[in-house]
């Protein structure tokens, strides 16, 4: 079935063959004491299966966060889980900031006022692909200290920052223990990833933060993820994409499992393609994890990823993040993932008595199928059965019913007869997302540039005789430091060759003012070597190195030790070799233009800016104005024509850009950038873009992304839909066994369905981009559809001869789902 919708002037374009999409009705969290036993959480005396997912503050903006949190709640989810990003909130030592995107009491106020819990991860290391794994730089300068480890000088300033986070959730009133949405806290972060490097220093660092942490008093439990010693009373929790089938298990018999990190999809860098993760997959290995390992708190990383603003994202980290988690970048909804584990969500809940109360049994049902079954104190019985075959269906016999099991499935049975759910039957609507071309900004007359002065040894003042360490002398202030010397040159050394090693990500070389060549490095690599022949004048010459970060690291043990910048330099030829690594250089930290700050309005106006030239030169500002899209959807800048950067709207840095560097697919990693609503002012607004290569702002374009089509399926083979199963009562399950799938389709807000496109009843082939009716086909569908759907934002059909008529669907019954003999069928006809 495919529909158009409309709102204003928008067109959205639906595809569905069947789908199925469910009501999840999701009770209000309510503080009260939090406690735990070897089964779950205990909230205000009650076990709890929770469902979390994890939404990241800064990533996103405040006027985001209402509507990220009521899609996460819609989609089945408890509690919402953020990190604390201590980077952003303690910039210099004692000097804190909460406000804007920053503001962590508002986000955890937004999460209480939709009625979810907190989870809050404070580290106060986190990794999380932020950069330094958001520890403060200024860190680094602290005498004698050594991170994540049993050191007095780490120790203080980690309590100093814990304590302040937790003092003000409890000056607010936000921990569970005085009413407010927190559950449950997190103390450090993986940190047995790297506790074989501390063989002396990192137990009784462990220890020490336990305690540390619990003599907080929170009145709500602690974990430590990946940590199978975490002391008691923290609770030690997995991290992963199968802990169904790696978790060891708590490490004491009274410790719940607890599931902190399930990976939606894999983070990836610069110069990676996308790699997803299939919604069958991840909720697979969450029904397992529910009941083989008696888990009972799952969380997604990332539910929404969102945006690495400014120069926030760690070493060749884009500034998109987690794209394909089951809420976009952008806030959107993105299906099947968010619906099939919504469905998930459901189906689980429907087993919570016998999950929460029971005692698993597990059996065996063949070679690769087992069975795990839990009895509720009142009788009540639930169970799911595991295919772990990957290859084949499985017919197994249970409870002296036959049940069909896809490769790698669980199927979920509340009642030990009724199937509610299957992880391999995606039934949710599938969707597509689309970017409109709103403005291109091509008019050369609609734009200025600004060279950036390459500076030369007479230049600088920061000086030395000996190459200096880039990150100690930027003190991460920015990415960029240009590291010069003069020498001179005997013209009889003929055919010279510049060689660099350096230890950073990008380098760009100059001799003389001119461009000589260019390097950089991948993720995962110690360096980047630039080897090039260059033309050096007879006497005096002018060696500029402009040395670039693209974030700093934000895992591995020893951070303080880390290194960038140049390791060597030198002159060869055929005569000679000249190693300038000691010798008088001279520095500057970051460019003119940053110091100048002419990405805002202000610094702008301060500068004389040319008009555009076309002429192609590395290191070049450029300035333009755009009106803001009409409408409510996400805004995006198209980058596709530039090269590698950093661009800001009204003085707001909207990431880093990276275009030049392309996937072995041979595409950017990234071409649109998130530009927030609340960035913008209707009329004018300010865009300045840093390009260090040879970017063209003639083709940069603003655009809109909304869904613009969704398509799904359901068959005989899906379980009933879960909105029979809403309040569903163990005794009575008949009045829900045996009721046929029906399509539920949901259009975004301020859309209705004005048109339908394509409906099929029967044996339709295709996907979203292609689709046509196949041998069998109801041609009352289309009419059908039209009389349930136009006119509507949601509408539902049942899967029903007596609704799309008899004979053809009849035949179609007999065609797709009872596979009867075509021909027999054919004389039907």
């Amino acid at each position: 079935m495919y529909m158009e919708t409309s709102w204003q002037r928008r067109r959205c374009w639906w595809w569905i063959m069947v789908g199925l999409l469910l009501l999840v009705v999701a009770g209000g969290a309510s503080g009260g004491e939090v406690t735990y036993d070897s089964r779950s959480l205990i909230i205000n005396g009650e076990r709890k299966i929770l469902f979390s997912g994890s939404i990241h503050y800064p990533r996103s903006t405040p006027d985001m966060w209402p509507s990220l949190i009521s899609k996460a709640k819609e989609g089945g989810l408890d509690v919402i889980q953020t990190y604390v990003f201590w980077n952003i909130h303690e910039p210099q030592p004692g000097q804190y900031d909460f406000s804007g995107r920053r503001d962590l009491v508002r986000f955890m106020k937004e999460i209480q006022a939709q009625g979810l819990y907190a989870s809050l991860r404070i580290g106060p290391f986190i990794e999380s692909e932020w950069n330094y794994g958001g520890l403060p730089f200024w860190l680094h300068d602290i005498p004698g200290i050594v991170y994540r480890s049993d050191n007095e000088p780490f120790k203080f300033y980690m309590q100093s920052f814990t304590a302040k986070i937790v003092n003000m959730m409890k000056s607010e009133g936000l921990y569970a223990s005085q009413g407010g949405p927190i559950i449950l806290s997190q103390i450090e972060n993986e940190y047995q990833n790297v506790e074989k490097s501390f063989p002396v220093t990192g137990p009784p660092y462990v220890l020490w933060a336990a305690e540390m942490a619990v003599g907080l008093q929170t009145g709500v439990p602690w974990t430590m993820c990946k940590q199978d010693d975490a002391p008691d009373p923290v609770i030690n929790a997995c991290n992963g994409l199968n802990c169904g089938e790696t978790f060891i298990g708590p490490n004491s018999p009274n410790k719940p499992s607890i599931w902190t990190e399930n990976w939606t999809n894999r983070y990836h860098h610069y110069g990676e393609d996308p790699r997803e993760r299939p919604p069958e997959d991840i909720a697979f290995h969450v029904a397992l994890f529910i009941a083989r390992k008696n888990g009972s708190f799952v969380n997604y990383y990332m539910y929404h990823g969102g945006t690495n603003f400014g120069r926030t994202a760690s070493a060749y980290v884009p500034t998109s993040y987690y794209d394909l988690a089951p809420l976009d970048e952008y806030g959107l909804i993105r299906q099947p993932k968010w619906g099939h584990l919504k469905e998930l969500h459901a189906a689980i809940k429907l087993c919570s008595g016998p999950l929460l109360s029971g005692i698993p049994t597990a059996s065996h049902l063949g070679e690769q199928q087992e069975a795990f079954v839990l009895e509720g104190k009142q009788g009540e019985c639930s169970a799911f059965l595991v295919n772990n075959d990957r290859r084949k269906n499985v017919t197994v016999m249970f409870h002296n019913s036959s049940y069909e099991l896809p490769p790698k499935s669980i199927s979920i049975l509340p009642d030990c007869r009724t199937v509610a759910f299957n992880t391999a039957k995606v039934s949710a609507q599938y969707n597509t997302r689309s970017t409109v071309q709103v403005n291109k900004l091509n008019s050369a007359d609609r734009w200025e540039e600004l060279k950036e002065v390459f500076p030369n040894f007479d230049e600088t003042s920061l000086r030395s005789e000996t190459l200096l360490e880039q990150t100690n002398t930027t003190k991460d202030a920015s990415d960029y430091l240009w590291s010069t010397f003069r020498f001179q040159h005997d013209s009889s050394d003929d055919q010279p060759v510049l060689f660099v090693s350096s230890s950073g990500h990008v380098l760009h070389a100059f001799v003389n003012g001119l461009l000589v060549g260019s390097a950089h490095g991948i993720s995962n690599t110690s360096g980047i070597t630039l080897n090039n022949a260059v033309s050096l004048n007879n006497g005096a010459n002018n060696v500029s190195l402009l040395s670039v970060m693209v974030g700093l690291p934000d895992s591995g043990a020893f951070l303080e030790r880390r290194k960038a910048g140049l390791d060597k330099v030198m002159i060869l030829s055929k005569n000679n070799a000249k190693d300038f690594t000691n010798y008088s250089w001279g520095y500057q930290v970051g460019l003119n233009g940053e110091a100048l700050q002419v990405y805002t309005e202000e610094g702008s106006s301060k500068v004389r800016w040319s008009s555009f030239n076309s002429s192609a030169q590395p290191l070049k500002w450029y300035k333009t104005t755009f009106d803001a899209p009409a409408g409510l959807d996400p805004v995006v800048l198209g980058l596709g024509s530039m090269g590698k950067g950093e661009a800001w709207v009204n003085g707001q840095s909207i990431g880093r850009y990276w275009i030049s560097f392309h996937t072995p697919s041979g595409s950017p990693t990234q071409t649109w950038y998130h530009v927030p609503r609340s960035f913008l002012e209707p009329t004018g607004n300010l865009l300045v873009l840093l390009d260090e290569e040879y970017g063209n702002p003639l083709d940069i374009s603003i655009a809109t992304v909304s869904i613009s089509k969704v398509c799904g399926w359901v068959s005989d083979g899906h379980p009933p839909p879960l909105t029979s199963w809403t309040g569903y009562n163990h005794k009575k399950h008949e009045k829900s066994h045996g009721r046929r799938p029906q399509i539920q389709l949901s259009c975004p807000k301020n859309t209705t369905i004005s048109k339908i496109l394509f409906a099929s009843f029967g044996t339709p082939s295709g996907d979203c981009g292609s689709y046509a009716i196949g041998g069998c086909h109801s041609s009352n569908s289309r009419v059908v559809a039209e009389k349930a759907c136009l006119g509507k934002r949601q509408c539902s059909i049942l899967q029903s001869s007596r609704i799309f008529g008899a004979i053809h669907v009849q035949a179609s019954l007999k065609l797709c789902w009872l596979r009867r003999n075509a021909n027999k069928i054919n004389e039907q006809l």
